[in-house]
Protein backbone atom coordinates (compact mmCIF):
# COMPACT_ATOMS: atom_id res chain seq x y z
CA UNK A 1 0.00 0.00 0.00
CA UNK A 2 1.64 3.36 -0.49
CA UNK A 3 2.44 5.27 2.11
CA UNK A 4 2.73 8.75 0.68
CA UNK A 5 1.12 10.82 -1.88
CA UNK A 6 1.88 13.58 -4.21
CA UNK A 7 -0.12 16.27 -5.99
CA UNK A 8 0.47 17.35 -9.61
CA UNK A 9 -0.73 20.73 -11.71
CA UNK A 10 -0.14 22.31 -14.90
CA UNK A 11 2.68 24.29 -14.98
CA UNK A 12 1.19 28.13 -14.86
CA UNK A 13 -2.52 28.50 -14.37
CA UNK A 14 -3.62 32.00 -15.75
CA UNK A 15 -7.25 32.69 -14.16
CA UNK A 16 -9.76 35.70 -14.80
CA UNK A 17 -12.35 37.22 -17.18
CA UNK A 18 -10.01 39.22 -20.07
CA UNK A 19 -6.58 36.47 -19.56
CA UNK A 20 -6.91 35.64 -23.26
CA UNK A 21 -5.61 39.01 -23.84
CA UNK A 22 -1.84 37.77 -21.95
CA UNK A 23 -1.21 35.24 -24.47
CA UNK A 24 0.84 36.65 -26.49
CA UNK A 25 3.33 38.04 -23.72
CA UNK A 26 3.19 35.04 -21.70
CA UNK A 27 4.33 32.87 -25.28
CA UNK A 28 6.82 35.78 -25.78
CA UNK A 29 8.37 35.62 -22.17
CA UNK A 30 8.95 31.96 -22.62
CA UNK A 31 10.56 32.34 -25.49
CA UNK A 32 8.47 30.57 -27.64
CA UNK A 33 9.36 31.01 -31.75
CA UNK A 34 6.88 29.37 -33.47
CA UNK A 35 3.09 28.19 -32.18
CA UNK A 36 0.37 25.56 -33.52
CA UNK A 37 -3.09 26.30 -32.48
CA UNK A 38 -5.38 22.95 -32.25
CA UNK A 39 -9.02 24.00 -32.93
CA UNK A 40 -11.96 23.57 -34.93
CA UNK A 41 -13.51 25.35 -37.68
CA UNK A 42 -17.06 26.58 -35.46
CA UNK A 43 -14.61 28.57 -33.36
CA UNK A 44 -12.48 29.56 -36.20
CA UNK A 45 -15.98 30.85 -37.87
CA UNK A 46 -16.71 32.53 -34.40
CA UNK A 47 -14.11 34.55 -35.02
CA UNK A 48 -12.24 33.28 -32.10
CA UNK A 49 -9.07 32.37 -33.52
CA UNK A 50 -7.76 35.27 -35.39
CA UNK A 51 -7.55 37.68 -32.52
CA UNK A 52 -5.27 34.83 -30.56
CA UNK A 53 -3.15 34.76 -33.85
CA UNK A 54 -2.83 38.67 -34.29
CA UNK A 55 -1.96 38.91 -30.78
CA UNK A 56 0.52 36.23 -31.24
CA UNK A 57 2.31 37.60 -34.21
CA UNK A 58 2.22 40.68 -32.72
CA UNK A 59 5.24 39.52 -30.19
CA UNK A 60 7.12 38.44 -32.90
CA UNK A 61 6.09 34.62 -33.12
CA UNK A 62 4.93 32.40 -36.17
CA UNK A 63 1.49 30.83 -36.14
CA UNK A 64 -0.07 28.09 -37.92
CA UNK A 65 -3.62 26.66 -37.57
CA UNK A 66 -5.09 23.41 -37.22
CA UNK A 67 -8.57 23.88 -37.74
CA UNK A 68 -9.75 20.04 -37.89
CA UNK A 69 -10.80 19.15 -34.73
CA UNK A 70 -14.26 17.50 -33.90
CA UNK A 71 -15.99 16.36 -30.94
CA UNK A 72 -14.48 13.22 -29.83
CA UNK A 73 -11.44 13.23 -32.46
CA UNK A 74 -9.81 10.04 -33.65
CA UNK A 75 -6.97 8.78 -34.52
CA UNK A 76 -6.51 10.00 -38.49
CA UNK A 77 -7.42 13.73 -36.66
CA UNK A 78 -4.56 13.08 -34.95
CA UNK A 79 -2.20 11.98 -37.42
CA UNK A 80 -3.22 14.85 -39.61
CA UNK A 81 -2.65 17.58 -36.19
CA UNK A 82 0.94 16.04 -36.22
CA UNK A 83 1.64 15.81 -39.76
CA UNK A 84 1.17 19.91 -39.73
CA UNK A 85 3.40 19.84 -36.68
CA UNK A 86 6.11 18.03 -38.21
CA UNK A 87 6.03 20.67 -41.01
CA UNK A 88 5.85 23.75 -39.67
CA UNK A 89 8.15 22.12 -36.27
CA UNK A 90 6.65 24.42 -33.31
CA UNK A 91 8.08 24.73 -30.18
CA UNK A 92 4.52 24.96 -28.24
CA UNK A 93 1.06 23.68 -29.38
CA UNK A 94 -1.82 25.76 -28.38
CA UNK A 95 -5.27 23.81 -27.80
CA UNK A 96 -8.30 26.01 -28.05
CA UNK A 97 -11.51 24.75 -27.47
CA UNK A 98 -13.58 22.35 -25.69
CA UNK A 99 -11.78 19.59 -23.90
CA UNK A 100 -11.72 17.65 -27.09
CA UNK A 101 -9.41 20.39 -29.19
CA UNK A 102 -7.43 20.43 -25.94
CA UNK A 103 -6.89 16.80 -25.72
CA UNK A 104 -5.89 16.69 -29.90
CA UNK A 105 -3.22 19.27 -28.81
CA UNK A 106 -1.80 17.45 -25.79
CA UNK A 107 -1.36 14.20 -28.04
CA UNK A 108 -0.16 16.35 -31.57
CA UNK A 109 2.48 16.93 -29.01
CA UNK A 110 3.72 13.73 -28.38
CA UNK A 111 3.34 12.77 -31.70
CA UNK A 112 5.62 15.76 -33.03
CA UNK A 113 8.05 15.48 -30.68
CA UNK A 114 8.27 11.03 -30.33
CA UNK A 115 6.73 10.40 -33.44
CA UNK A 116 4.58 7.03 -34.26
CA UNK A 117 1.40 6.59 -33.94
CA UNK A 118 -1.12 7.37 -31.25
CA UNK A 119 -1.68 3.71 -30.33
CA UNK A 120 1.83 3.69 -28.97
CA UNK A 121 1.00 5.65 -26.54
CA UNK A 122 -2.55 4.08 -25.11
CA UNK A 123 -3.01 3.62 -21.20
CA UNK A 124 -0.38 5.22 -18.79
CA UNK A 125 2.76 6.50 -18.67
CA UNK A 126 4.15 4.95 -22.26
CA UNK A 127 5.39 8.59 -23.17
CA UNK A 128 8.76 8.36 -22.53
CA UNK A 129 10.09 11.69 -21.68
CA UNK A 130 9.05 15.53 -22.40
CA UNK A 131 6.79 17.05 -25.22
CA UNK A 132 6.88 20.22 -26.88
CA UNK A 133 5.23 22.06 -24.44
CA UNK A 134 1.44 22.55 -24.65
CA UNK A 135 -0.80 25.88 -23.97
CA UNK A 136 -4.32 25.17 -22.99
CA UNK A 137 -7.38 27.63 -23.62
CA UNK A 138 -10.74 26.06 -22.84
CA UNK A 139 -13.82 27.34 -24.37
CA UNK A 140 -15.96 24.96 -22.30
CA UNK A 141 -16.46 24.64 -18.75
CA UNK A 142 -16.41 20.89 -17.68
CA UNK A 143 -13.70 18.58 -18.74
CA UNK A 144 -10.15 20.27 -16.65
CA UNK A 145 -8.22 18.86 -19.70
CA UNK A 146 -6.31 22.28 -19.06
CA UNK A 147 -5.43 20.77 -15.99
CA UNK A 148 -4.51 17.21 -16.37
CA UNK A 149 -2.05 14.20 -17.39
CA UNK A 150 -4.83 12.73 -20.18
CA UNK A 151 -6.05 13.12 -23.63
CA UNK A 152 -9.32 10.87 -25.01
CA UNK A 153 -9.37 10.13 -28.67
CA UNK A 154 -11.95 7.50 -30.41
CA UNK A 155 -10.84 4.27 -31.52
CA UNK A 156 -13.10 3.96 -34.60
CA UNK A 157 -12.36 0.61 -35.15
CA UNK A 158 -12.93 -0.84 -31.59
CA UNK A 159 -15.49 1.27 -30.62
CA UNK A 160 -13.80 2.52 -27.94
CA UNK A 161 -12.85 5.90 -26.59
CA UNK A 162 -9.46 5.17 -25.82
CA UNK A 163 -6.98 7.33 -22.98
CA UNK A 164 -3.45 8.27 -23.22
CA UNK A 165 -2.03 9.16 -19.54
CA UNK A 166 1.34 10.98 -18.65
CA UNK A 167 2.64 13.40 -16.54
CA UNK A 168 4.32 14.94 -19.19
CA UNK A 169 0.93 15.57 -21.05
CA UNK A 170 0.14 18.80 -18.02
CA UNK A 171 -0.56 21.57 -19.95
CA UNK A 172 2.97 24.03 -19.42
CA UNK A 173 0.57 26.98 -19.32
CA UNK A 174 -3.30 26.97 -18.76
CA UNK A 175 -5.09 30.58 -19.75
CA UNK A 176 -8.28 30.22 -18.50
CA UNK A 177 -10.95 33.07 -19.77
CA UNK A 178 -14.25 32.57 -18.78
CA UNK A 179 -15.34 35.09 -21.05
CA UNK A 180 -14.15 32.14 -23.87
CA UNK A 181 -17.47 30.42 -22.35
CA UNK A 182 -19.75 33.16 -22.99
CA UNK A 183 -20.85 31.82 -26.45
CA UNK A 184 -20.93 27.93 -25.25
CA UNK A 185 -24.53 26.47 -26.58
CA UNK A 186 -27.19 25.19 -23.87
CA UNK A 187 -26.21 21.56 -24.27
CA UNK A 188 -22.37 21.72 -24.18
CA UNK A 189 -22.57 24.10 -21.13
CA UNK A 190 -24.60 21.16 -19.25
CA UNK A 191 -22.74 18.52 -20.68
CA UNK A 192 -19.75 19.88 -19.75
CA UNK A 193 -21.20 21.24 -16.52
CA UNK A 194 -22.08 17.66 -15.66
CA UNK A 195 -18.77 16.23 -16.69
CA UNK A 196 -16.98 18.59 -14.06
CA UNK A 197 -19.42 17.72 -11.42
CA UNK A 198 -18.84 13.54 -12.17
CA UNK A 199 -14.95 14.67 -12.33
CA UNK A 200 -14.87 16.25 -8.68
CA UNK A 201 -17.66 13.15 -7.08
CA UNK A 202 -15.76 10.49 -8.98
CA UNK A 203 -12.35 11.85 -7.04
CA UNK A 204 -13.54 12.60 -3.79
CA UNK A 205 -15.45 8.92 -3.44
CA UNK A 206 -12.60 7.02 -4.79
CA UNK A 207 -10.04 4.82 -2.65
CA UNK A 208 -7.94 6.21 -0.02
CA UNK A 209 -4.51 6.52 -1.32
CA UNK A 210 -3.45 4.45 1.73
CA UNK A 211 -5.80 1.58 -0.34
CA UNK A 212 -3.63 2.39 -3.12
CA UNK A 213 -1.30 -0.78 -4.09
CA UNK A 214 1.91 0.89 -5.19
CA UNK A 215 5.68 0.39 -4.22
CA UNK A 216 7.50 3.12 -3.22
CA UNK A 217 8.91 5.33 -5.75
CA UNK A 218 6.04 3.52 -8.79
CA UNK A 219 4.76 5.88 -10.95
CA UNK A 220 0.71 5.20 -11.19
CA UNK A 221 -1.42 6.85 -13.05
CA UNK A 222 -3.86 8.05 -10.11
CA UNK A 223 -3.08 8.48 -6.04
CA UNK A 224 -6.32 7.64 -5.07
CA UNK A 225 -8.22 10.26 -2.57
CA UNK A 226 -5.68 12.95 -0.81
CA UNK A 227 -6.20 15.80 1.38
CA UNK A 228 -5.63 18.72 -0.86
CA UNK A 229 -7.72 16.63 -4.28
CA UNK A 230 -10.72 16.69 -1.69
CA UNK A 231 -10.39 20.00 -1.08
CA UNK A 232 -10.63 20.76 -4.87
CA UNK A 233 -13.16 18.28 -5.54
CA UNK A 234 -15.39 20.18 -2.67
CA UNK A 235 -15.06 23.54 -3.66
CA UNK A 236 -15.98 22.17 -7.26
CA UNK A 237 -18.70 20.07 -5.99
CA UNK A 238 -20.53 22.92 -4.65
CA UNK A 239 -19.94 25.39 -7.25
CA UNK A 240 -21.79 23.40 -9.34
CA UNK A 241 -24.34 23.12 -7.20
CA UNK A 242 -24.90 26.50 -7.10
CA UNK A 243 -24.43 27.88 -10.40
CA UNK A 244 -24.83 25.19 -12.91
CA UNK A 245 -28.04 25.55 -13.83
CA UNK A 246 -27.73 29.22 -14.17
CA UNK A 247 -25.26 29.11 -16.66
CA UNK A 248 -27.26 26.31 -18.77
CA UNK A 249 -30.44 28.90 -18.73
CA UNK A 250 -28.68 32.31 -18.35
CA UNK A 251 -25.86 32.10 -20.40
CA UNK A 252 -25.15 35.75 -20.28
CA UNK A 253 -24.84 35.34 -16.42
CA UNK A 254 -21.15 36.41 -15.96
CA UNK A 255 -20.82 35.10 -12.12
CA UNK A 256 -22.10 31.69 -13.16
CA UNK A 257 -19.64 31.33 -16.48
CA UNK A 258 -17.03 32.21 -14.19
CA UNK A 259 -17.48 30.37 -11.57
CA UNK A 260 -18.49 27.11 -13.74
CA UNK A 261 -14.77 28.29 -14.87
CA UNK A 262 -13.58 27.54 -12.00
CA UNK A 263 -15.44 24.50 -10.64
CA UNK A 264 -13.90 22.93 -14.37
CA UNK A 265 -10.37 23.39 -13.70
CA UNK A 266 -10.71 22.98 -9.86
CA UNK A 267 -12.23 19.50 -10.57
CA UNK A 268 -9.74 18.71 -13.07
CA UNK A 269 -6.74 18.96 -10.30
CA UNK A 270 -8.91 16.75 -8.12
CA UNK A 271 -9.58 14.21 -10.92
CA UNK A 272 -6.44 14.53 -12.36
CA UNK A 273 -4.92 13.09 -9.28
CA UNK A 274 -7.03 10.75 -7.07
CA UNK A 275 -8.99 9.41 -10.17
CA UNK A 276 -11.92 9.08 -11.86
CA UNK A 277 -13.47 5.13 -11.60
CA UNK A 278 -16.75 3.52 -12.64
CA UNK A 279 -18.70 6.30 -14.59
CA UNK A 280 -15.75 6.83 -16.84
CA UNK A 281 -15.16 3.48 -17.18
CA UNK A 282 -18.60 2.81 -18.24
CA UNK A 283 -19.04 5.32 -20.51
CA UNK A 284 -15.68 4.66 -22.76
CA UNK A 285 -17.50 1.97 -24.96
CA UNK A 286 -21.37 3.64 -24.55
CA UNK A 287 -19.76 6.79 -25.79
CA UNK A 288 -17.66 5.15 -28.40
CA UNK A 289 -20.65 2.71 -29.92
CA UNK A 290 -23.22 5.16 -30.15
CA UNK A 291 -21.25 8.50 -30.29
CA UNK A 292 -22.64 10.46 -27.31
CA UNK A 293 -21.20 13.25 -25.72
CA UNK A 294 -18.09 12.20 -23.08
CA UNK A 295 -19.50 14.65 -20.17
CA UNK A 296 -23.56 13.88 -21.22
CA UNK A 297 -23.01 10.40 -20.91
CA UNK A 298 -21.10 10.61 -17.66
CA UNK A 299 -24.20 12.94 -15.93
CA UNK A 300 -26.66 10.13 -17.27
CA UNK A 301 -24.51 7.39 -15.58
CA UNK A 302 -23.28 9.64 -12.34
CA UNK A 303 -26.43 8.57 -9.83
CA UNK A 304 -26.06 5.08 -10.58
CA UNK A 305 -23.02 4.94 -10.07
CA UNK A 306 -23.14 6.81 -6.55
CA UNK A 307 -26.11 4.58 -5.96
CA UNK A 308 -23.69 1.38 -6.27
CA UNK A 309 -21.10 2.87 -4.11
CA UNK A 310 -23.18 4.60 -1.53
CA UNK A 311 -22.49 0.94 0.90
CA UNK A 312 -18.82 2.16 0.71
CA UNK A 313 -19.19 5.66 0.81
CA UNK A 314 -22.10 7.29 3.17
CA UNK A 315 -20.45 10.04 4.66
CA UNK A 316 -18.70 11.17 1.81
CA UNK A 317 -21.64 11.15 -0.12
CA UNK A 318 -23.94 12.97 2.36
CA UNK A 319 -21.23 15.17 2.66
CA UNK A 320 -22.04 15.66 -1.42
CA UNK A 321 -25.24 16.44 -0.33
CA UNK A 322 -24.35 19.44 2.19
CA UNK A 323 -22.67 20.65 -0.74
CA UNK A 324 -25.05 20.58 -3.31
CA UNK A 325 -27.24 22.28 -0.85
CA UNK A 326 -25.82 24.11 2.25
CA UNK A 327 -29.49 24.17 3.69
CA UNK A 328 -30.69 20.32 3.47
CA UNK A 329 -31.28 18.06 6.08
CA UNK A 330 -31.02 14.61 7.01
CA UNK A 331 -31.24 12.04 9.98
CA UNK A 332 -28.36 9.68 9.06
CA UNK A 333 -25.59 9.82 6.86
CA UNK A 334 -27.41 6.61 4.36
CA UNK A 335 -30.02 9.15 4.32
CA UNK A 336 -27.82 12.11 3.15
CA UNK A 337 -26.28 9.57 0.28
CA UNK A 338 -29.52 8.88 -0.68
CA UNK A 339 -30.41 12.82 -0.79
CA UNK A 340 -27.08 13.18 -2.67
CA UNK A 341 -28.09 10.69 -5.56
CA UNK A 342 -31.35 12.71 -5.74
CA UNK A 343 -29.95 15.84 -5.71
CA UNK A 344 -28.08 14.52 -8.64
CA UNK A 345 -30.98 13.53 -10.33
CA UNK A 346 -32.85 16.37 -9.84
CA UNK A 347 -29.91 18.62 -11.79
CA UNK A 348 -29.67 16.02 -14.87
CA UNK A 349 -33.59 16.77 -15.10
CA UNK A 350 -33.32 20.60 -14.57
CA UNK A 351 -30.20 20.75 -17.24
CA UNK A 352 -31.99 18.19 -20.09
CA UNK A 353 -29.54 15.03 -18.97
CA UNK A 354 -31.29 11.99 -20.26
CA UNK A 355 -32.19 10.20 -17.37
CA UNK A 356 -31.90 6.72 -19.54
CA UNK A 357 -28.92 5.22 -21.57
CA UNK A 358 -32.20 4.09 -23.95
CA UNK A 359 -32.40 7.72 -24.84
CA UNK A 360 -28.85 8.10 -26.40
CA UNK A 361 -29.71 4.64 -28.70
CA UNK A 362 -28.32 2.28 -26.32
CA UNK A 363 -30.11 -1.29 -26.01
CA UNK A 364 -30.17 -3.99 -24.19
CA UNK A 365 -28.46 -5.81 -26.32
CA UNK A 366 -25.48 -3.60 -26.52
CA UNK A 367 -25.27 -3.99 -21.93
CA UNK A 368 -22.68 -7.81 -22.22
CA UNK A 369 -20.61 -5.93 -24.63
CA UNK A 370 -20.23 -2.70 -22.70
CA UNK A 371 -19.64 -4.36 -19.23
CA UNK A 372 -16.97 -6.63 -20.82
CA UNK A 373 -15.15 -3.20 -21.83
CA UNK A 374 -15.65 -1.53 -19.09
CA UNK A 375 -14.57 -4.19 -17.14
CA UNK A 376 -11.25 -4.23 -18.70
CA UNK A 377 -10.11 -1.05 -17.80
CA UNK A 378 -8.50 -1.71 -14.54
CA UNK A 379 -7.03 1.22 -13.41
CA UNK A 380 -10.29 2.63 -13.39
CA UNK A 381 -11.92 -0.27 -11.88
CA UNK A 382 -8.97 -0.48 -8.88
CA UNK A 383 -9.73 3.12 -7.87
CA UNK A 384 -13.54 2.77 -7.25
CA UNK A 385 -14.41 2.73 -3.69
CA UNK A 386 -16.16 -0.99 -3.99
CA UNK A 387 -14.63 -3.13 -6.54
CA UNK A 388 -16.81 -4.25 -9.00
CA UNK A 389 -17.27 -7.32 -10.88
CA UNK A 390 -18.85 -7.69 -14.15
CA UNK A 391 -21.98 -8.81 -13.03
CA UNK A 392 -22.03 -5.99 -11.26
CA UNK A 393 -21.14 -3.16 -13.95
CA UNK A 394 -23.90 -4.98 -15.86
CA UNK A 395 -26.49 -4.70 -12.91
CA UNK A 396 -25.67 -0.80 -13.21
CA UNK A 397 -26.22 -0.76 -17.03
CA UNK A 398 -29.21 -2.62 -16.41
CA UNK A 399 -30.14 0.21 -14.30
CA UNK A 400 -29.66 2.83 -16.27
CA UNK A 401 -31.11 1.82 -19.63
Amino acid sequence: MAQSWSFFSAGQFTFGCGSRHELGKRAAGRRYRKVQIVTDATLAGLGMVQPLVDDLKEHGIQVEVFDGSVAEPDLEIARNAALMAGTFEPDAILGLGGGSNIDLAKVTAVLATHGGQPRDYFGWDNVPSEIIPVIAMPTTAGTGSEVSQSAVLTDRESHMKVSILSQFMRPALAIVDPELTFSCPKQVTADSGIDALTHAVEAYLSKESSEIAAEPGESIPYSGSTPIGELFAEEAIALVGRYLVAAVHDPHNREAREKMALAASLAGLAFSNCGVAVVHALEYPIGGRVHCSHGGGNGLLLPYVMKYNLPQRETKLARIAQLLDPICDYASDMEGGLLAIRQVEQLKELIGIPEKLSALGVTEEMLPEFADKSFAISRLMNINPRTPTRDDLLQILTEAL
